[in-house]
């Protein structure tokens, strides 16, 4: 079965929502306690969550998004910002009347969760953020310098080919590429202060061998104050079956999603 099947066999909702100078492309999946999935960068709700989202469906509302210029979702004539998606991502729960949900993010998605709990902190019941970093010093050594470096030709070929099954410009495919980069390349670090103040009960997750550094991630398991952290066997998505790590017939998705959900329903 493809990964993009075993999403669209489920029955789920889908829509637009005007939110701040975009048409924000969301779906709606199973009932429950609403629970908001926040992709990576370069990514889609299929490339990221294919794996894992329908096993959270079954016990939770499950809202996934597609942020600016990624899948579905229009683009503006503005750069990208953690900052920016979390207001985005706001406004799309102002616009479905939701006063407050869980939030998983992954990757670029996680620094876009924490802005959420930092920026709108109303919003947030608990916090799973995957595979993020706070400062550009908790990423692996050569992560920015290879960066600098990176072209389209360099993104890997699935996020290409989910993209463009979704959105056939290609236009539009080296536009998300570049400002993904842009957003990573002007990346400032953010304050200790800034990850003290999340007050939402937070569960960190990363792999041994992930793009962040264990290092790094307990640095933030120490500031966050309410904060677990789990270091997983495994690369960057890999423990969550991401499109371009997942392991065939890897049963480590699962195991995710069964400790996460442990987690949310203490």
């Amino acid at each position: 079965m493809s990964a993009k099947s075993e999403i669209n066999l489920a029955k789920f909702d889908s829509g637009y929502a005007p939110v701040n100078g975009l048409n924000m492309y969301y779906e709606i999946h199973g009932e429950g306690t609403p629970l908001v999935l926040i992709h990576g960068g370069g990514s889609t709700i299929q490339t990221s969550f294919n794996k894992i989202l329908p096993l959270l469906a079954r016990h939770y509302k499950v809202i996934a998004v597609e942020l600016q210029a990624h899948g579905h979702t229009s683009d503006r004539d503005n750069a990208e910002s953690f900052e920016q998606d979390a207001d985005d991502v706001a406004g799309l729960l102002q616009y479905l009347k939701m006063n407050k949900t869980h939030f998983l993010g992954f990757s670029n998605g996680g620094n876009t969760a924490m802005q959420i709990a930092i920026r709108h902190p109303e919003l947030v019941n608990k916090l799973v953020v995957i595979s993020s970093f706070y400062k550009r010093d908790g990423m692996i050594p050569g992560f920015f310098e290879g960066m600098e470096k990176a072209t389209l030709d360099n993104m890997p070929g699935l996020l290409k080919t989910y993209y463009l099954q979704i959105n056939d410009d290609k236009k539009g495919l080296q536009t998300m590429f570049s400002k993904d980069r842009e957003r990573m390349l002007r990346f400032t670090d953010w304050s200790d202060e800034q990850l003290h103040s999340i007050q939402s009960p937070t569960f960190l997750i990363i792999g041994d061998d992930d793009v962040v550094t264990p290092a790094h991630a307990v640095k933030m398991s120490q500031l966050i104050p309410n904060s677990q952290l789990m270091i997983l066997p495994g690369t960057h998505g890999s423990f969550i079956g991401e499109v371009c790590a997942a392991a065939e017939g890897s049963k480590m998705p699962e195991v995710t999603v069964v400790i996460i959900e442990e987690f949310l329903n203490k």
